[in-house]
Parts: structure tokens; sequence; C-alpha cells
């Protein structure tokens, strides 16, 4: 299977923020913006694989500043590295006020995504060739977050032993 680069599986997304989507804050609601990391993020593990693909975890969401009313809200995600049939997906998430043009890095996630055959079986990717100064330190410092994933998982299952459906 041959490898992709990053830009193969890039996706932009720009919206507006309206009133619906802000909490009490007055600042968009994580929930929404969550949704729209996973949509994003699931187009990108899509392009990437040209696969059905479902998401495996969420793996880090950090809300770096507010996003408001008066901004308008750029999602960029993009593959950044792959396992056997898993692939871990960036995206990043810049806020722009519409007034007055500044732009800022307003929040980051990683998100691990999982490749399907027509038998809903996991499915081997292609593996990932980075190109910019981001893509290469995003794939250079992966490995460790996967075996962070790896562990994070174990312990979860662990927990969930002594988890009641009661």
């Amino acid at each position: 299977m041959e490898a992709k680069f990053c830009r193969e599986s890039r996706v932009l997304r720009t919206s507006r923020v309206f009133p619906n989507d802000v909490n009490n804050h007055n600042t968009l609601f994580g929930g929404r913006l969550l949704s729209d990391v996973d949509q994003v993020a699931s187009i990108s593990a899509a392009r990437h694989s040209r696969r059905e693909c479902v998401t495996a975890s969420t793996d880090s969401v950090d809300f770096l500043c507010p996003i408001h009313t008066s901004d308008s809200v750029c999602f960029e995600s993009y593959v950044t590295w792959t396992g056997t049939s898993s692939m871990e997906v960036f995206v990043k998430i810049i806020a722009e006020n519409l007034k007055c043009g500044e732009r800022r890095i307003a929040a980051t996630a990683l998100l691990t995504f999982v490749a399907l055959d027509q038998n809903k079986r996991p499915a081997h990717v292609p593996q990932v060739i980075p190109e910019t100064e981001e893509e290469k330190k995003l794939h250079e410092t992966a490995p460790e977050r996967a075996k962070m994933r790896k562990e994070r998982k174990q312990k979860s299952k662990e927990l969930a032993t002594f988890l009641t459906t009661n």
C-alpha cells in the first residue's frame, strides 16, 4: 500500500459563530466545537484511507482561548500518523475576529480513527509522509502519543471492570 502525504487528507472548513452556538459565557459551546472537530477529522480519515472509518478515541482537546460571536472558526484537519489500521488526526481550530482580522489558535485536538473493510473489520491504511515543519513535528512525536493512548485504553478497560450498568 502506497504512502500518502498529509496534505492529501487535509480538510478546511470555516463557519460563523451564531448566538445559538454559544454558552452562558457568550462563547462557543464546547460541545458544538467537539461535534465539528469530529466531523472534519472523520473526513480526513476517510480521505486518507478511502474506507469507512470510525472514531476510536478523542485523545485530546485543548481549549486555548474563547471563541466569540464576532469570530469565524476555521477547522483544519489532516492525518499525522498511522498504525496498521488506525490513523491519528490532528485538528487545528483558528478563530478570526471578523471585525479586525486578528487570527489566533483557539484550540487543538487529536483523534484516532480506525479504517474498516467491507466486513466492518479493521483494514490496513497507508503510511503518512509529512512535508511541512508542523506536519513533521506532529509525525515525529506521534509514536509517544500512540504509546500513551494504548496505556490509557488499558487503564480504561481495567476501570470498566469495576463499573456497573445499574
